[in-house]
């Protein structure tokens, strides 16, 4: 079984388990609104040392870019960068490795804030 991606609009509005040539048949819509997509594929690598399927495995939301072909998340924040390669946001500055700190991104700042645990 592989998994496909409906795309409407360039925005992946369901993911489904299904044989291509059942897909093919035309019972859930227009096969051609629907990409495959691998829940094997995280940031253009595969977990199993297989062949990546378009950077990232699909999910509701996620963006198709067909120049790119590839599966892209939504933006989490205004201010975060695509990521060129994986297909995947991040932030502008690099969070903070230190021992024992939690970091979480405060987008009105722009920076990483230390989260306080009690």
């Amino acid at each position: 079984m592989s998994h496909f991606a409906k795309v409407e609009n360039g925005v992946v509005t369901q993911v489904i388990v299904i044989e291509q040539d059942v897909l093919a048949t035309g019972h859930w819509g227009d096969p051609v609104s629907w990409v495959q997509t691998s829940y094997n594929t995280q940031g253009g690598v595969h977990s199993q040392g297989g062949t990546p399927l378009r950077k990232n495995f699909a999910g509701i939301g996620y963006t198709y870019d067909s120049g790119r072909d590839a599966f892209i998340p939504p933006k989490p924040f205004a201010s975060w960068l695509l990521n060129e390669t994986t297909c995947q946001w991040g932030a502008p500055t690099p969070m903070p490795v230190v021992e024992g700190k939690l970091f979480a991104w405060d987008e009105p700042t722009t920076s990483w804030v230390e989260v306080v645990t009690a």
